[in-house]
C-alpha cells in the first residue's frame, strides 16, 4: 500500500513521528485500519533510518475511536472480516520492528485506547482522557488492551461504565509513564524516544521481540525465551561493540550488524 490517506510521518535522525490524521477526531474506519496494518507491519521499509517511533494524533484528539457508522450495519455475517482488520492493525503496532511511544492528547477511547495500549510506552498530555466506551454503542472490546495500562479492578470499572477517565487517574498504575503539559507532549515523547534510540538498532529490535514474547509467560519460560534472544544477539557485531565500548569507557558506534 503506497497511497496512505490518514497517516503522515517525519523523521529526525533515529526518531520518527507518525501522525494519525483523519479529521475531525481521527476516528478509524476500515481503510484507516488497513493503512495502520500496512504501515506498521513494514516499518523498516517506510522508516529505514528510524530506531524508535512516536505515534501522535493531529487535531483535537489522539483518536476518538472506531467510526461509529460501521456499527450501524455490523451483524454476525460481516463482523468477522471487519473485526479482523481491527486486530491486524493493533497487532501491527504491537509487533512492529521498532519501539513505539504513544503521545496522547485529547481523548483515546475504544480503538484509540487500543492503539495507544498497543504501543510500548504511553506519554499523556494534561487533560487527556481514556475510555473503553464500547458498552455505550452496543459492542465489546478494548478491555484486554486496557489491561496493559491498569489492573483488573480498574479495567472492569472503565469497561462496565464506559465513562471517560482522566490520565491522572490512570497514572499511578504505571501504564502511562508520564503526564506533561500539552504544549510539551511531542517534545517530551521525542526526548524519551531519543533516550531509547541511542542503543543499537538490532538490540532494540530483539529487545522488543523479547519483551513481547515474555509478557504473558511465567517466570521460567519467560526467562528462557529472553536467553534465546541473547543467544541470537550474541552473533551480531553490535553486541560485542556494546560491551567493548562499556569496558573501554567510550561511546559505542553501532552499525546494525
Amino acid at each position: 500500500m503506497t497511497d496512505l490517506q490518514f497517516l503522515e510521518w517525519e523523521t529526525d535522525g533515529p526518531v520518527a513521528t507518525v501522525w494519525l490524521n483523519r479529521a475531525p477526531v481521527n476516528a478509524v474506519d476500515q481503510q484507516f485500519y488497513r493503512e495502520i496494518r500496512s504501515f506498521f507491519g513494514d516499518l523498516e521499509r517506510h522508516l529505514p533510518e528510524a530506531r524508535v517511533v512516536v505515534l501522535a494524533g493531529r487535531g483535537k484528539h489522539f483518536c476518538a475511536g472506531n467510526d461509529l457508522a460501521a456499527f450501524q450495519t455490523l451483524d454476525p455475517e460481516n463482523a468477522p472480516e471487519q473485526l479482523q482488520r481491527a486486530r491486524e492493525a493493533f497487532w501491527a503496532i504491537y509487533d512492529s520492528a521498532y519501539p513505539v511511544i504513544a503521545a496522547v492528547h485529547g481523548v483515546a477511547v475504544g480503538t484509540g485506547l487500543a492503539i495507544a495500549a498497543s504501543c510500548d510506552l504511553v506519554v499523556a498530555a494534561e487533560g487527556a482522557r481514556f475510555a473503553t466506551p464500547e458498552v455505550n454503542v452496543g459492542v465489546l472490546g478494548g478491555a484486554k488492551h486496557l489491561s496493559r495500562l491498569v489492573p483488573q479492578g480498574m479495567v472492569r470499572l472503565m469497561h462496565y461504565t464506559g465513562d471517560l477517565y482522566p490520565a491522572e487517574r490512570l497514572l499511578p498504575y504505571g501504564g502511562i509513564v508520564e503526564i506533561v503539559p500539552q504544549e510539551q507532549l511531542i517534545d517530551r515523547a521525542r526526548e524519551l524516544a531519543r533516550s531509547i534510540a541511542r542503543h543499537s538498532p538490532v538490540t532494540l529490535r530483539l529487545a522488543k521481540r523479547s519483551l513481547n514474547g515474555i509478557e504473558y509467560r511465567d517466570l521460567k519460560t519467560g526467562y528462557e525465551f529472553e536467553q534465546s534472544q541473547t543467544r541470537e544477539l550474541s552473533g551480531y557485531e553490535d553486541s560485542k561493540e556494546a560491551v567493548n565500548a562499556f569496558l573501554e569507557r567510550r561511546e559505542p558506534v553501532y552499525t546494525g550488524r
